[in-house]
């Protein structure tokens, strides 16, 4: 005798899904898979990780004499990997207009080349990501120590891969590469946000980057730091204004401590230093030096209330 009597919710969830495909216009005929796969993006990166750093991050029982065999192999196998889910995005964006199957193959091939010949700027971006906090932080012992257990670096790894997939018009699996790493560390970077060389997030957790942030050279952050939107631009119907440019922009040689939170599309300065708990919704010119302590007094002077500056 059956404990369950599983058929009619079986054919409740089919109604359900049915609905939700007809309010959403996505096919009703059968097929394969329609968008892409998470588990296999997931996949696809740890290969891209191993390929990147072979020695650290690839198999425990990798040896040098065979690093480039490994590399090699491992690439082709990723490779195809993405290109599958590129196809797969590709389509899913064309589903309702009328573009020709070999154009959607023109172009996924085109953006998984363009991918692959990006990877050794990635390493090389990385690298600088593993000498900012081997560097910056006193408590790290060797490099191989920062790439292989800090979460910033993790989450720059994710970055830079999801980031070039965000350049080539391939938003969707950026934006599954990078909550990835966001589930993994606690650590939110929008694909879309440009970083420089040399970036270090200390600690990690709770940091927020949003999509149009664009972030200097050897720039630091500490855990719990927002650059995010102030506010958020609606059309004429209401609807939200997508793209424009909402984040901060931070330049060169930048420290924001822990826990502060800059909003809106203002400028930190060139070597500027932002203290802890602070809010800002103001440019801070260079070299400036912004604190609790100064935003009370900026409150004051302005007639506002401190909350309103010093979280």
């Amino acid at each position: 005798m059956a404990v369950f009597n599983i058929e009619p919710i079986v054919q409740s969830l089919h109604a359900v899904r049915r609905d939700w495909r007809s309010l959403q216009k996505r096919s009703q005929e059968p097929g394969g898979r329609e968008f892409p796969s998470r588990d296999a993006l997931a996949d696809i990166v740890e290969q891209l990780k191993g390929v990147l750093f072979p020695m650290r991050l690839g198999p425990p029982d990798l040896r040098q004499e065979s690093e480039d065999f490994y590399v090699g192999h491992t690439l082709d196998a990723a490779l195809h990997g993405l290109l599958a889910q590129i196809r797969l995005e590709l389509r899913y964006v064309h589903r309702h207009q009328p573009v020709e199957e070999q154009n959607i193959e023109k172009r996924a091939v085109q953006a998984a080349r363009s991918f692959a010949a990006s990877l050794p700027d990635i390493r090389s971006l990385l690298d600088s990501d593993v000498l900012a906090a081997y560097h910056g932080d006193p408590a790290a012992r060797s490099v191989d120590e920062v790439l292989l257990c800090y979460p910033g670096i993790l989450a720059m790894i994710h970055h830079r891969l999801a980031h070039r997939l965000y350049q080539l018009e391939l938003p969707l699996l950026a934006r599954i590469v990078a909550e990835q790493a966001h589930s993994l560390t606690g650590i939110d970077i929008h694909p879309g946000a440009q970083i420089g060389a040399g970036f270090f997030i200390d600690h990690g957790t709770g940091v927020v980057i949003g999509e149009t942030a664009v972030i200097g050279e050897r720039v630091r952050v500490y855990q719990a730091v927002t650059l995010g939107a102030k506010r958020f631009p609606t059309d004429d119907d209401g609807h939200l204004q997508k793209g424009l440019p909402r984040h901060p922009v931070v330049e060169d040689d930048v420290v924001i401590y822990a826990g502060a939170t800059v909003l809106g599309r203002v400028t930190l300065g060139r070597g500027a230093t932002i203290g802890g708990n602070v809010w800002i919704t103001h440019d801070v010119p260079a070299g400036g030096n912004v604190t609790q302590a100064l935003s009370r007094h900026d409150a004051s002077r302005n007639g506002e209330s401190s909350e309103t500056v010093a979280a």
